[in-house]
């Protein structure tokens, strides 16, 4: 009896030990820096909200988020990263639409709905529609006249495939029924170099990308996606207002982890980012952006990117939308 008692207790040390050692673990995190993956290259809107969370993170736990700019293959090679990371909450990276086009448009060596944790969600935008200074159009209605002039003459710029600059372009295509091309690039930096230096004529951008050019006069504004204009460009009519209904392409930014990662992390880190977007310090860095702040836990984030595959599978179809 005495063994079995013995034995008894044994086993609940061993299975105690280490449960506690996981809960020590989680309460003293972080420990160290952790890693932030961004899928495409520094300097645009996904590295601005990848900052701000950085920052905050340095603020309340005194550790850094190292911002790794990973680019390339449409997301796939920094997302590939993220997936294959050690699910400790130690790296973590940008999610946002683009994870469920992938999904549908290409063939990712990994499964982006199911290999990546959804933290939230951190801000959401509509899409401006942007033209090189020398395209002679001041008005949505004057834009679309002029390329139903020259089907198939006028590119537009796109920072990946499949993303909201992609399938907002195509969506203007369909409704208005013009025939532009698309001219892919592996992120918003050099899309707009090109669309600036006038190599392209157009593009449907994040509004922050694209902001400083449009007011220093080097790209022209002609109108926004959605239902609302933006605080930074109040003069920009949108496009019901302007005359083209049903264009609305919002995009957001969010933050996942490995699959795997301790739902204690997970919810740590997931309120923390709330915590961040509730700051009218934040709410104002991001509207002077031309963002929404738009926090989702990370469940409310899950939701939406299965969200995100049926309404971008209706689009591909209905727009014809391929790879190029």
């Amino acid at each position: 009896m005495k063994s079995t008692g013995f034995s008894t207790i044994a086993a609940s040390i061993v299975i105690a030990v280490p449960y506690v050692g996981e809960a020590m673990s989680q309460a003293e995190y972080p420990e160290r820096p952790i890693r932030y993956i961004v899928p495409y290259p520094a300097g645009g809107s996904t590295s601005f909200t990848a900052r701000l969370v950085g920052q905050h993170f340095a603020d309340v736990w005194g550790q850094q988020a190292v911002i790794d700019n990973r680019p390339g293959a449409n997301t796939m090679i920094g997302t590939q990263l993220l997936v294959r990371a050690k699910p400790d909450g130690y790296t973590i990276g940008y999610i946002g639409p683009g994870n469920a086009s992938n999904h549908l448009l290409l063939k990712p060596p990994y499964d982006g709905m199911r290999d990546i944790t959804p933290i939230a969600s951190i801000a959401a935008v509509e899409n401006l529609l942007v033209v090189h200074p020398s395209v002679p159009v001041k008005t949505l209605q004057e834009f679309v006249a002029l390329a139903r002039s020259r089907p198939g003459n006028l590119d537009f710029a796109t920072s990946s495939m499949g993303g909201s600059t992609h399938f907002a372009a195509r969506l203007l295509n369909s409704v208005a029924k013009i025939e532009t091309r698309q001219i892919p690039y592996k992120g918003a930096g050099p899309a707009i170099a090109d669309l600036m230096g006038g190599q392209v004529q157009y593009m449907l951008a994040i509004p922050t990308n694209v902001l400083s050019a449009v007011k220093a006069g080097r790209l022209r504004a002609i109108a926004v996606t959605g239902e609302s204009r933006l605080e930074s460009l109040p003069q920009i009519p949108t496009f019901s207002e302007a005359g083209i209904p049903g264009i609305s392409m919002k995009t957001w930014h969010g933050v996942g982890a490995p699959a795997g990662t301790p739902k204690a992390l997970v919810a740590r880190l997931s309120a923390e980012i709330g915590r961040l977007v509730s700051m009218p310090g934040t709410r104002e860095k991001l509207a002077t952006q031309g963002f929404d702040p738009f926090y989702n836990d990370s469940d409310q984030t899950a939701a939406m990117l299965r969200a995100e595959l049926s309404k971008f599978e209706k689009l591909i179809r209905e727009a014809n939308i391929k790879v190029e």
